[in-house]
């Protein structure tokens, strides 16, 4: 019986979604890896700061997105949000 072989999970892309806009206006940002939709101007101008220094740190380690573990993207989203 052939074995089945697990694939490793992978993280193509990271999607930011702010559900809080009332002013009606569309708000998108795409980066390389990162796409952030919708929010308010506020909301939305948080998540671009957050992406930025996301991808700040992810680069300060040599690493793409894809290359990071999936614990290590967390714990980056994390301070770049606890910022």
């Amino acid at each position: 019986m052939a074995r089945k072989s697990k694939k490793k999970a992978e993280l193509v892309g990271l999607l930011g979604v702010g559900l809080d806009n009332e002013d009606g206006h569309q708000r998108l940002t795409r980066a390389e890896d990162i796409v952030l939709v919708g929010g308010s101007k506020e909301t939305h101008e948080r998540m671009q700061d957050v992406a930025i220094h996301f991808s700040e740190s992810l680069k300060d380690r040599g690493k793409t997105l894809r290359e990071a573990s999936i614990e290590e993207v967390i714990d980056l989203l994390h301070k770049a949000q606890d910022r």
